[in-house]
């Protein structure tokens, strides 16, 4: 009698094979961590920082802004006695090394300030005067802005949410008792928004270029007080904009400081050898007193976003209470995900 064949595990009976173990319900793909963080995902991350923000913008009934880009590398310790900190990096916490803070009185009256420190205390001072006028600007802007009749928040104060010139103007707008908003940026090393954003308009962005779609698509005027890589970098990009036409408003550029900026960037050495326009040079204008960059600013602005409006209906004012959600427009049977 032949001996039984074993059957192999491919060709048995279902009956024959041991039952997997239960399985766990698999994750909503827009609850599943690992999707969404893959490279597979970014579309949807990148989708998320535009229709997030545009929700909140909606919801506390933003208009428009005015921008304020400049240093966060300064951040005032005492803004009274004009006393600053040199940070390590833009938008980092950490001091940058004691060798390269600005030097004290003493160590100045010592003589044992190094010629870098020297420098930095000349620094320091200027850009606490940027500090001081920055916060000026923008209290002057928000308090001229409170009394436009609408039914939305205009010309709110913006900045990239950090230290230095950024802090300023937050707090310049705060000062004045308006909105102010902050669009912050994920960096690797430690960082954090200044405390005087309106916090329902606090924004932290993984993606540069969806921060400076923010930047631009509300923007009516832009301001550029000193800075180094950043603002250069955010500057040109709103200036090539504007230069090839690519925004479909007309926006007020503000350049902040014209003896330093003349020092850093000839304008006028790009129009002599044709690299620009000469009418491109008509696409900024230079301010030195937070007076004459609002007179800039309400001219700019009135010009062309608020003569020839349609008039306000008599005592019409914003309402206190956030704009209404898709949930509340449309009833929680239609709008709500269960």
């Amino acid at each position: 009698m032949p001996e039984p064949t074993e059957i192999s595990p491919e060709l048995s009976t279902p009956d024959e094979r041991s039952v997997p173990a239960a399985l766990e319900a698999a994750p909503l793909a827009y609850e599943n961590a690992n999707f969404i963080d893959s490279p597979d995902g970014r579309p949807l991350r990148i989708m998320a920082e535009y229709t997030e923000p545009m929700t909140r913008f909606r919801r506390q009934r933003i208009q428009d802004t005015v921008v304020f880009f400049g240093s966060a590398r300064f951040r005032a310790l005492d803004v009274a006695n004009h006393e600053l900190e040199l940070l390590d990096n833009t938008g980092s916490t950490r001091p940058a090394p004691e060798n390269e803070q600005p030097a004290k009185g003493d160590e100045i009256a010592s003589g044992e300030a190094t010629e870098l420190k020297r420098n930095r205390a000349e620094a320091a001072v200027e850009m606490a005067s940027y500090y001081e006028d920055a916060r000026a600007l923008a209290r002057m802007v928000t308090e001229w802005a409170k009394t436009l009749p609408g039914r939305r928040h205009r010309f709110v104060v913006t900045s990239g949410g950090g230290p230095g010139i950024m802090e300023a103007a937050n707090r310049g707008a705060w000062e004045a008792g308006g909105k102010t908003i902050g669009l912050n940026i994920k960096l690797p090393f430690e960082q954090y928004p200044n405390p005087y954003i309106t916090p329902e308009l606090n924004f932290n962005f993984h993606y540069f270029f969806m921060r400076k779609y923010w930047f631009a698509y509300l923007a009516k005027a832009l301001v550029v007080f000193p800075g180094g890589f950043g603002t250069l970098d955010e500057m040109f990009e709103l200036l090539t904009l504007d230069q090839t036409q690519k925004l479909a408003k007309k926006i007020t550029i503000v350049v902040y400081g014209s003896s330093y900026w003349k020092k850093v960037i000839n304008m006028d050495l790009l129009a002599e050898k044709g690299a620009i326009s000469p009418k491109d040079l008509e696409l900024f204008q230079f301010a030195d007193t937070p007076e004459d960059a609002f007179r800039i600013l309400k001219e700019g602005l009135t010009k062309y976003h608020l003569d020839g409006a349609a008039p306000e209906p008599p005592g019409t004012g914003i309402p206190n209470e956030p704009a209404p959600s898709a949930e509340e427009l449309l009833g929680p049977e239609i709008a709500r995900t269960r």
